[in-house]
């Protein structure tokens, strides 16, 4: 998946469920992906840190946050 096919996806959850923050919805859309997916950005996680910083459910939303606060670009 691409990191913009996973923003489409971010943004319809976000869409479904605006009361939600983004953790919350990061972890929505790992869910919605299913487990292939979510063991997919745990990889791409452990490749930009360098480790695996704890299960892969977790991991996996981490990259997704990760790349949206990354396309948001820098911070004020």
């Amino acid at each position: 998946m691409t990191d913009e096919e996973l923003v489409i996806e971010f943004a319809l959850a976000r869409l479904d469920h605006p009361d939600l923050d983004l953790g919350e919805i990061a972890a929505l859309v790992v869910r919605r992906m299913g487990i292939d997916h979510m063991l997919e950005f745990a990889a791409r996680n452990l490749a930009t840190r360098g480790e695996l910083r704890g299960a892969a459910f977790p991991c996996a939303v981490e990259h997704v946050l990760r790349v949206m606060l990354l396309l948001r670009g820098p911070s004020d």
